[in-house]
């Protein structure tokens, strides 16, 4: 354990403030990229061929719901490499617009195990889960440039309320 960890004996508080802005740096990263991503995640999932004929509204707005915590957590991680200089930033954003289909395709799939299992015998999981990846990739491909933008003005958002460190 370092001296960062608060929990080793040797912790101290960080006296420039980079770990505060960190901190507030992530949960304002998980916020917009949420606030930003999960919209096209739900456009992606109704505007699906044939997905509205096997499922209703509600079903398919709680599909796109079960993405939310991976675009979060995503957007988390990201937003303190952001904060970085230009380079820094663009690499966090070539990241998160490669990563949050991967991470909305993974948040669905977990929910979609867990809801089909719960749900039924556990038959016809596996057909169902190898359709959610099929449709998530396609729906990622379709709305790739949309997914461009919503990246680019999640790096804006995030860098200009960024918070400096004091010191």
């Amino acid at each position: 354990m370092g001296p960062a960890n608060p929990w080793s004996p040797n912790w101290r508080p960080d006296p420039t403030g980079r770990r505060l802005v960190a901190i507030r740096s992530s949960r304002r990263g998980a916020l917009w990229a949420g606030v930003l991503l999960w919209p096209l995640v739900l456009l992606a999932t109704l505007t699906t061929p044939g997905a509205m004929d096997q499922a209703n509204f509600r079903q398919m707005v709680l599909v796109a719901a079960l993405s939310w915590p991976g675009l979060a957590l995503l957007g988390a991680g990201l937003a303190p490499a952001a904060l970085g200089s230009r380079i820094d930033a663009v690499v966090a954003g070539v990241a998160l617009g490669v990563g949050a289909p991967i991470a909305a395709i993974t948040s669905i799939l977990i929910g979609v195990a867990i809801i089909a299992l719960l749900s039924s015998t556990g038959a016809g999981t596996g057909e169902a889960l190898g359709m959610t990846i099929r449709l998530g990739v396609l729906g990622a491909i379709r709305f790739a440039p949309l997914v461009a933008i919503a990246v680019t003005v999640w790096l804006f958002v995030v860098r200009l309320r960024q918070v400096r460190p004091t010191g």
